[in-house]
């Protein structure tokens, strides 16, 4: 354990305080599991110092601090967050509500909130339900309420839900919302501009020299498929193309669809020479359809996604995709939620808006 005192120079120096190791061997059985008053007896201080220690309370010495640190480190105890919520009276969970068909998406979003959690002393649970059920509100009350959650994030399209945030509201939960617009106070908002980043790949395609191009949207229940088509369709009218309405057809974020959906838009004449996919499961499902119709991409078509997920750069060719950094959008939402005096949740509570930026890869080139 390093003490830092002033030298006689005006100069930090450092003195080494030896951390209580030995003073453990003989009085700690290995394999118990540890409470905070173990910790209390064997770092030598009140319970009330080691709860203000763990729970980060700038109220504390710093050789205190360090002592009681070096207790935890040496016997590996990590708090309870249930036992922890009952004192503080509520909870140290933070919730991830979501309603969503791309499995990848949901992974991303997890992994980005448990980046924020990590070494806060809050832990995640998931709550995945369906937006259109009757309980649907009623049920995500119960799983806050049961749970005493500190907080909630909401991912789209559950995020859209304008019902969802008024009880979240009414019941006084913190709550978080990621979307492709802006619904609510910013301080409760991670924004992605959907349409801005469509409307680059738009006048990227325009660029190469295609005019033949079709658009498989996201299910209409989806604003990110209004934002994403719209972005679309606009930046492209704007070139002096304008898409028929045949050449957009409606999937379902998923493979199957996106399958389904190219099928539809190679049968039609002329054929596209570009297909835009709102996300990169569905644009995975338009190189089977070219596969199956004996189609080369990019030779005879080129393919855009979004969400550049690990799909993109594993198909081949390797997909050009709008990047979305879902990952580090989720763990800015869940840096507003958690009270730290980190960098994160500095960066987060002044970042409310993420904008989305296009991937070129090898699946596009100029029309043949």
């Amino acid at each position: 354990m390093v003490k830092v005192k002033s030298s006689g120079t005006g100069r930090a120096a450092a003195t080494v305080v030896a951390a209580p190791t030995a003073e453990l061997q003989g009085d700690w059985v290995p394999g118990h599991r540890a409470t905070i008053n173990d910790i209390a007896r064997l770092a030598g201080v009140s319970k009330k110092t080691v709860s203000r220690v763990i729970n980060q309370s700038p109220f504390v010495k710093g050789e205190t601090r360090a002592r009681i640190d070096a207790v935890i480190q040496q016997i590996g105890y990590t708090p309870d967050p249930q036992a922890r919520g009952l004192a503080f009276r509520r909870s140290f969970l933070i919730g991830l509500v979501y309603d969503n068909p791309n499995a990848q998406y949901i992974v991303n979003s997890q992994e980005g909130v448990l980046d924020a959690l990590r070494g806060s002393g809050f832990e995640l649970v998931v709550h995945p339900c369906d937006r259109l059920s009757e309980d649907f509100v009623p049920g995500v009350r119960r799983f806050v309420e049961r749970q005493k959650l500190h907080g909630v994030i909401l991912l789209p399209p559950v995020s859209e839900h304008d019902g969802l945030a008024r009880m979240l509201q009414e019941i006084d939960c913190q709550f978080v919302r990621i979307a492709s617009v802006r619904f609510d106070n910013l301080g409760r908002m991670i924004v992605s501009s959907d349409r801005e980043a469509t409307s680059e790949a738009a006048a990227y395609l325009e660029a190469l020299g295609h005019r033949h191009i079709g658009f498989i949207a996201g299910p209409s229940q989806h604003r990110s498929a209004h934002e994403r088509q719209i972005g679309f369709t606009s930046a492209l009218e704007r070139r002096g193309i304008t898409l028929s309405p045949e050449m957009i057809v409606e999937g379902a974020y998923s493979f199957e669809s996106g399958v389904a959906c190219a099928e539809a838009l190679l049968s039609r004449r002329p054929r596209p020479t570009a297909i835009f996919a709102s996300n990169d499961e569905m644009a995975a499902g338009v190189y089977k359809a070219a596969f199956r119709l004996k189609i080369a991409i990019p030779e005879e078509l080129s393919v855009i996604g979004f969400d550049d997920s690990p799909v993109a750069s594993r198909l081949s060719p390797a997909l050009t995709t709008i990047h979305l950094p879902i990952r580090n959008i989720a763990r800015l939402a869940a840096s507003k939620l958690i009270p730290s005096s980190s960098r994160d949740q500095a960066e987060a509570g002044s970042t409310s808006r993420v904008v989305p930026h296009l991937v070129v890869r090898d699946s596009t080139k100029p029309p043949g």
